[in-house]
């Protein structure tokens, strides 16, 4: 185990930190896709992913997390807590590697490495080849769109049973396409590129549960692309309680390095 932690290290662990805002629980319900309608417009698609944002304020639990970035791939279970809008707490088996997340902190620590990091969303954002921060962060793991939808306009194609938008008017810097699905209006797959400097972000959501009437991703594949790296990731919930009491440990150890970007 200890091996394994080590070589997965804190750089794979915190790529994971802030995907772990999804939930899972024993008495879940996959939900079965639904048909499309081809008179909606893209308007009331936007509208209908909009109606059927996340309610819940946090859950505790653990994730089996399998990771690849192109040249060695591990799997390791973490536990997780998180306060929706506030927080998203994560470790590994006795503590050897922490992460705490918040709208103004991205903070980790690797007791293996004797090493910590503690700032803003950069490191992240380098890690992902794309700009992040915390909303975005919490988007993609509810199945929301990364993007706020509302702030542009959309062509409508049906692909693959899902309801295909991009935007009328392309940026000059990105390529955007999100998949919505017809049943549950949540994601199916959002995905940001820059071909000009080879950097692709994609996030696919495999299938969906319903728990407490509300609609969550059950399992999510993230696959971030850059010039010079490839990371994939796949997360499986288990044991997910929400909307119990959560506290949040978390104090770096003295005298470890600091990662200095």
């Amino acid at each position: 185990m200890m091996e394994i932690l080590k070589t997965f290290g804190s750089k794979a662990l915190l790529l994971m930190a802030f995907l772990i805002f999804v939930t899972s629980c024993k008495s879940t319900k996959v939900v079965t896709e639904g048909r499309v309608n081809d008179k909606l417009t893209a308007k009331s698609v936007i509208k209908s992913h909009y109606l059927n944002g996340s309610k819940f304020a946090s859950l505790n639990g653990r994730v089996k997390i399998n990771y690849s970035d192109g040249e060695s791939s591990q799997s390791v279970s973490v536990s997780l807590r998180m306060k929706k809008d506030e927080a998203i707490w994560l470790s590994a088996p006795l503590g050897i590697v922490k992460a705490y997340i918040t709208p103004d902190r991205v903070s980790f620590y690797n007791k293996l490495e004797n090493e910590y990091f503690d700032g803003d969303f950069s490191y992240l954002s380098s890690l992902l080849g794309t700009e992040v921060d915390f909303p975005i962060l919490q988007n993609l793991l509810l199945g929301q769109a990364i993007l706020d939808l509302r702030d542009e306009k959309y062509t409508i194609d049906i692909d693959e049973d899902t309801y295909r938008l991009t935007p009328k008017l392309p940026g000059s810097l990105y390529k955007i396409l999100f998949r919505i699905e017809p049943k549950n209006f949540k994601m199916n797959l959002q995905q940001l590129s820059q071909p000009s400097e080879q950097r692709l972000l994609q996030i696919a959501y495999q299938n969906y549960q319903k728990i407490d009437n509300e609609i969550l991703p059950n399992e999510i594949h993230i696959k971030a692309l850059t010039k010079d790296s490839e990371n994939t990731i796949k997360l499986e919930f288990r044991n997910i309680e929400l909307n119990g009491a959560v506290n949040f440990p978390y104090s770096i150890p003295k005298g470890f390095k600091e990662i200095e970007l």
